[in-house]
């Protein structure tokens, strides 16, 4: 198998693609040969950068807005992809709201924002895309969760519920969609050295919380997605698969 190239003629629906994890993943699927949709909600120019990028490289992209909160949204969205790309078979679902506040200050209101994006807006993600999947007779879909769905984090209470509920989402998916021949996985990120915001809380100590003893690489994030997408994972269905650092180890 030419691993250079193993997706090729597949298109890919990546959610918050313009910064990020979702940057590497849009990049190392376009380099694998897929044809990238990349959505994001307000950052244009940054998903216009990416797009380009992939474009110098030789890859096809194109950028679509749309907060995929709102499922009309998500089906014009899905409706200009198949329109222009062509039938999504791979759809990544990275996009949340990372905000961090104690659980007494919550309000509904924000707790709602972060369920919206990771939860509704997951669901409005896999009913957009999933017609076109069956109609394949195969197709990928990739969650990503994180390390405080399975530890618990101070002033992520919601983000912490909406990462445990994509968990059990991606398990129910896989056992309904697997005789579709479509598989569902969940990617569990650690700590990671990418761009955060000012409000945010500083990352905890790397040395001795972590045993390899560095923050993770956006890239490796984008590696674990093309492998569960290729034909080389084509047995896997229904994981979470931690890349940590051995953070977290099951």
């Amino acid at each position: 198998m030419n691993t250079a190239t193993d997706l090729t003629g597949q298109v890919a629906l990546i959610t918050g693609a313009a910064k990020n994890i979702g940057r590497a993943i849009a990049l190392e699927l376009a380099a694998a040969g897929a044809t990238v949709a990349i959505n994001t909600r307000a950052s244009r120019a940054e998903a216009d950068a990416v797009a380009q990028e992939i474009r110098d490289g030789g890859g096809t992209a194109a950028v679509y807005l749309a907060d995929i909160a709102d499922a009309a949204a998500v089906q014009k969205m899905s409706a200009a992809i198949h329109q222009e790309l062509g039938t999504v078979n791979i759809l990544v679902l990275n996009a949340s709201v990372r905000r961090e506040i104690p659980f007494t200050e919550m309000t509904f209101e924000e707790w709602r924002q972060v369920m919206a994006i990771s939860l509704d807006g997951s669901f409005h993600c896999v009913k957009a895309v999933l017609p076109g999947m069956i109609n394949a007779g195969s197709g990928n879909i990739i969650t990503l969760a994180g390390d405080s769905a399975l530890n618990g984090a101070a002033g992520k209470v919601h983000s912490s519920s909406a990462k445990s509920g994509l968990a059990g989402m991606t398990r129910a998916l896989a056992r309904e969609l697997g005789p579709k021949n479509i598989r569902v996985n969940c990617i569990s990120p650690g700590h990671f050295d990418t761009t955060r915001p000012a409000h945010r809380a500083a990352r905890p100590p790397v040395h001795g919380n972590i045993p390899l003893s560095r923050l993770g690489n956006s890239n490796e994030i984008a590696a674990t997605v093309r492998f569960l997408c290729s034909p080389g994972a084509g047995f896997i269905t229904g994981q979470t698969i931690h890349v940590n650092g051995g953070q977290w180890m099951s």
